[in-house]
């Protein structure tokens, strides 16, 4: 760092150390001296004990790879091979029956049921985009997607086919969702007069219109009778406005490229813009320019409701290291420590009201931990989150933690990681591809995996989702906690989403990540045909945990010459397609398109996957090196013809020696020795030296 200071003992880039005590600090009266004496306190006792829990990571790994190796040539012993993951620890007892025991938690995560979205902290356009999805306009949410069965709208300006379509279409779900005493509202005549067959889904009157609710989510219904889409409706509804992103993740970690103080700084400020409700940006679009801000709050007769999805800020994991502050012996500070302590006290202003609106109005501040293994690391995080409430002055368990089941050894210990959590836990959810990088690279010495695709039938994922829904409902988070599904990563197939999301509901899951506010209302109106917390009383047990120890080896699989490039190619397409982009233009989540050119939202995850597939494919012979390079290659050309309109964009052909095409490279020949598989070491390594260029 050029420009530092010492604080503590710390060295504190200086532009974080006066935004943290001027623009942090300053408001909530606190003494910056006495705050980094007491970070620096928190640092000396726990970044140690983060390099241990890491190093233990390292420890079972190296003798889960020797058991493998040792077996080579072998039958699967799943019974040996279970005795010895309790052997060595990686497995735990279970935890004797209990239930969490979180107070204070809004009703959006507790006792409703709905979207989520995961948004970048460092792009302010999009966080306030996902912060104002609370509420979507379901009209368009229909004339704009494939969502809808009927011809597309016809270009310049408002096609009345496609929106008698749209009309029809939001009639017959308001029918579902808030049903009259008699007839349809198809057939309905004004405003003036609305039967409901049940008169409490009536909320109250709105500034442009009626608002209702249905399985604890509203609906308002606009009258306007001189606007282009109500002048031709027989009632005068000139739209329909869900609510749709209750919650919204705002995240630190796989969605953005965050490596050095810079970074961080810009991240740590959209965080505070975002809680202050100060936040805006302004921006062009179609020769105009725009500013965007947060939305106010809806009035609903006497009722007010929140404008603005509750937020969560995901902190990054207990791995990475950031340059922004050195310790006392020059080494750099933990970043998932830097996070907790300041996305925190940031927090902190929400908790005390000094913005413009609450986040929380049960007074709780709501992180996402993700990437953590075992309970043993959940812990770890408990006692962390107890030493952050101590320095701020907060009561005990006022920081929220959000448990994301990604690891296999999370997995497979769920019960004995939400116990060591028991009394902050506010979300567990789940997630293919992280999940199923860390299935690869656990077992990396055991074989070679089946292809991509063939994973999403696999036994181990089957018991994952399932347990994990069992598993939470066992120990009481439905009324106190969400229990989320993963991603619906391509945000131009909404009619894919509408038929297979609803799946999640039926799982059990009081929330699911999508990837967009379009996406968000139309997914709201799964939440309207199915009661979650109702389904939940219908579950049965979760599957045993030896369907999740299965490992999905392609036993006496010979794939031949085109499907092993296929496969290949497969990988190596979406491998080039994100890494060119964060590396040269340090944008960490993006509409990517995949080998057949479907735009798909991309973040790290993708890439572990990816690259340890390939890693796995090429350690075990299926493949070689000279087969990887010639995918590499090829799908550079074909990444290049995807970003041909980008001005500024880096083209990877003739550009091998280039950091995004090595950082490509490096993560598949040298994935095997990557902790847990991921792909941060490599990637932050890369763009500081593209930064640096």
């Amino acid at each position: 760092m050029s420009d530092t200071v010492t604080k503590a003992g710390l060295t504190i880039d200086s532009a974080l150390a006066r935004f943290v005590e001027d623009e942090v600090l300053a408001p909530l009266d606190r003494d910056a001296g006495d705050f980094w004496r007491g970070f620096a306190a928190i640092l000396a006792e726990y970044a140690p004990r983060n390099r241990a829990l890491l190093a233990r990571r390292d420890d079972l790994q190296a003798q889960i790879d020797a058991w493998h190796r040792s077996r080579k040539g072998q039958p699967h012993d799943a019974r040996a091979y279970r005795a010895f993951l309790e052997e060595i620890g990686y497995l735990v007892a279970e935890p004797d029956p209990f239930t969490i025991g979180t107070r204070n938690v809004d009703p959006e995560i507790a006792t409703m049921a709905g979207p989520q979205l995961v948004v970048p902290v460092l792009n302010a356009r999009f966080l306030l985009n996902a912060a104002n999805a609370r509420w979507g306009s379901l009209y368009d949410a229909y004339y704009g997607t494939d969502a809808l069965d009927a011809p597309a709208a016809q270009p310049g300006g408002y096609d009345k086919a496609r929106g008698r379509a749209v009309i029809a279409k939001v009639r017959a779900f308001l029918d579902g969702a808030v049903p009259l005493a008699s007839g349809s509202w198809a057939d309905l005549a004004g405003p003036d007069a609305i039967p409901l067959a049940d008169p409490d889904q009536f909320v109250g009157a709105t500034a442009r219109g009626k608002m209702f609710v249905n399985n604890g989510l509203h609906i308002e219904v606009v009258f306007d009778p001189e606007s282009p889409v109500g002048q031709d409706d027989a009632a005068g509804i000139a739209d329909v406005v869900l609510e749709s992103a209750l919650t919204t993740i705002v995240d630190l970690e796989d969605s953005v490229a965050a490596v050095d103080a810079a970074d961080k700084l810009a991240a740590y400020r959209n965080w505070l813009g975002v809680i202050r409700g100060d936040l805006s940006e302004t921006f062009e679009k179609g020769g105009r320019q725009m500013t965007r801000c947060l939305a106010d709050d809806v009035e609903a007769g006497d009722t007010t409701l929140p404008g603005r999805s509750l937020l969560f800020v995901r902190n990054v994991g207990h791995l990475m290291t950031n340059p922004a502050i050195r310790l006392p012996d020059g080494s750099e500070v933990p970043e998932g420590i830097m996070d907790a302590v300041i996305t925190s006290a940031i927090g902190a202003h929400d908790v005390r009201g000094l913005g413009k609106w609450r986040n929380s109005r049960a007074g709780s501040i709501y992180i996402v931990k993700p990437k953590q293994h075992g309970p043993k690391e959940c812990a770890f995080t408990n006692d962390l989150f107890d030493a952050v409430e101590d320095l701020l002055g907060f009561d005990r368990h006022t920081v929220k933690v959000g448990v994301m089941d990604e690891e296999r050894r999370t997995s497979a210990n769920l019960a004995a990681c939400i116990h060591a959590v028991k009394d902050r836990i506010v979300f567990i959810n789940t997630g293919f591809l992280d999940r199923t990088g860390d299935e690869i690279h656990t077992s990396m010495h055991a074989g070679p995996m089946i292809r991509k695709a063939e994973m999403k039938t696999s036994a181990w994922l089957t018991a994952y989702e399932a347990r994990n829904v069992a598993i939470g409902l066992r120990h009481g988070l439905s009324g106190k906690a969400q229990i989320g599904k993963g991603m619906w990563a391509a945000p131009d197939m909404m009619a894919d989403m509408m038929a297979q999301k609803i799946g999640h509901l039926k799982a059990g899951a009081n929330t699911a990540w999508v990837p967009s506010p379009t996406a968000a209302t139309l997914h709201a109106t799964h939440y309207h045909a199915i009661d979650v917390f109702e389904r939940q009383k219908e579950l049965g047990e979760s599957p045993g945990l030896d369907a999740l120890l299965s490992i999905p080896l392609a036993t006496g699989t010979n794939w031949s010459e085109a499907e092993v490039r296929e496969e290949l190619d497969n990988n190596a397409q979406g491998l080039l397609g994100y890494v060119v982009r964060w590396i040269d233009q340090g944008v960490g989540c993006s509409k990517v398109p995949d080998i057949h050119d479907v735009g798909l939202m991309e973040d790290r995850a993708t890439l572990r996957i990816s690259s340890q597939h390939m890693a796995n494919w090429l350690l075990h012979g299926v493949c070689s090196k000279e087969q990887v390079m010639d995918s590499l290659r090829r799908m550079a050309a074909k990444v290049d013809e995807q970003n041909a309109g980008d001005p500024g964009y880096t083209p990877l052909v003739g550009n091998e020696d280039g950091p995004a095409f090595r950082a490509a490279m490096d993560l598949v020949f040298k994935g095997v020795e990557q902790p847990s598989g991921y792909t941060e070491p490599l990637l932050h390594a890369w763009r500081q030296r593209a930064k640096a260029s």
